[in-house]
């Protein structure tokens, strides 16, 4: 039974092969245009990438490798891992090889304890995790290689390696500050036996006597695990890899753009909305109470947290496995139950308001609200949650992208000077 490495060394020649004759017979093709609006709209929609893990079709949602992620909610993390590298689900062995191979990774460096220890104590979660990151980059087996001269069909062979021993050490770094930074005692150490979502529940040290938080942590690793790579922690980490920095520099820098309150804390800002909510009404409002909090809300110019995607027209696929775990486990949990009535609220008075291209939910609109059940209460940690499970998906695209030899990333940029003179000579 082949290594996931032996795997991907069968599969990649004809990759390569395959991206060869699409350029060479269809290079000089267009496949878009793009409008000043989405220069100055942050390349919104512009087709400039090419990203093979996944895809997020506005009307069916998040696919990794044309799975509908709902299909695989219930799969462990290494085998989504195994399935974004490869393209499809590791059979029995293939699994048990792939879990023994990252088993052996679990070590974390000593010295980045020391490092992490000696952060200010109020540093923020996040800036812990990209520090830890960053000062393990002296381990990367891919910069180690690259200094003694290695041919460039190779470069996937040690970034694949690189990209297992950040996968097998994140969960350990992300417990081990949970526990450092909140002072929950000492760093719970990581239990072989375990696989990487039931193992990252244990070294958090929440408690879980019915294994819920378990099944959480695992389905919660595998639902944010790709999402595309044109998203701002996605496409960093592809624009800092195709220098052939080191994936340890790429996914440090992608992190720092997750923390952004614009794409990793919206979790965050939707639960408290959910707490506020509760507070507001003392209790579960009723749905009448809940349309005109609704109306008066948009009328003041906000919006409502959690709902309407940049992608997505329809319920995000991710929010819809959260809603079925939370009525599965914890349907009689008041703030849940808040969650839910905001879904059966909500969306009808955007479409009545008219304005949100996407009334309905996004994956943010109900996970916090699940870890907020469990006991993991620190809302500035859940970025970090995120971050271990993201690794995944970037990791793949960084080893396919070395696989298939893909070039430094370097758009042309035009000033505001040169575009008032374009669109002056079009009117003309």
């Amino acid at each position: 039974m082949p290594t996931i490495k032996e795997k991907l060394a069968e599969q990649i020649p004809a990759l390569r092969e395959e991206l060869k004759n699409i350029m060479k017979d269809h290079g000089n093709k267009v496949v878009g245009e793009i409008t000043v609006a989405q220069i100055f709209g942050g390349l919104r929609g512009v087709r400039a990438l090419v990203c093979d893990t996944s895809s997020v079709p506005p009307e069916r949602g998040l696919l990794i490798r044309g799975i509908p992620i709902i299909e695989l909610a219930d799969k462990l993390p290494e085998e989504v891992f195994y399935l974004l590298l490869t393209g499809e689900l590791p059979d029995e062995e293939s699994l048990k090889l792939l879990m023994a191979d990252l088993k052996k990774r679990r070590k974390v460096p000593e010295y980045v304890w020391n490092v992490l220890k000696a952060m200010p104590k109020d540093s923020h979660p996040m800036a812990m995790l990209n520090t830890a990151i960053l000062v393990m980059q002296r381990e990367s087996v891919f910069k180690k290689m690259y200094d003694k001269g290695i041919k460039k069909e190779d470069y996937w062979i040690y970034t694949l390696e690189d990209a297992m021993n950040l996968i097998a050490r994140l969960p350990i770094i992300a417990a081990g500050i949970y526990r450092m930074k909140y002072n929950k005692g000492k760093r719970i150490p990581s239990d072989p036996k375990l696989d990487m979502g039931a193992d990252f529940a244990k070294m958090l040290g929440i408690k879980d006597p019915n294994s819920e938080f378990t099944k959480l942590m695992r389905m919660y690793l595998v639902l944010h695990s790709d999402h595309e790579s044109g998203n701002v922690s996605a496409s960093t980490v592809q624009t800092v890899a195709s220098a052939l920095s080191d994936l340890y520099y790429a996914v440090s820098a992608g992190m720092n753009g997750l923390a952004g309150p614009l794409h990793g804390l919206a979790n965050q800002e939707c639960l408290k909305f959910v707490l506020d909510l509760k507070k507001h009404f003392k209790g579960i409002p009723s749905d009448e109470d809940l349309r005109k909090f609704a109306w008066d809300w948009l009328n003041s110019g906000k919006v409502i947290p959690g709902y309407g995607h940049a992608v997505l027209r329809i319920t995000d696929p991710r929010f819809d496995a959260f809603l079925k775990f939370g009525q599965t486990y914890c349907a009689k949990d008041q703030i849940f139950q808040i969650v839910e009535k905001i879904f059966n609220v909500v969306p009808q008075v955007l479409m009545e308001q008219g304005k949100a291209k996407d009334p309905w939910p996004n994956v943010d609109a109900g996970s916090g609200a699940l870890l907020w059940y469990y006991g993991l209460k620190e809302f500035d940690f859940y970025t970090v949650l995120f971050a271990v499970s993201r690794t995944l998906g970037v990791s793949a695209q960084t080893v396919i992208a070395r696989a298939i030899g893909a070039p430094i990333i370097r758009p042309k940029s035009v000033t505001t000077e040169w575009i008032k003179n374009f669109v002056t000579q079009q009117a003309s």
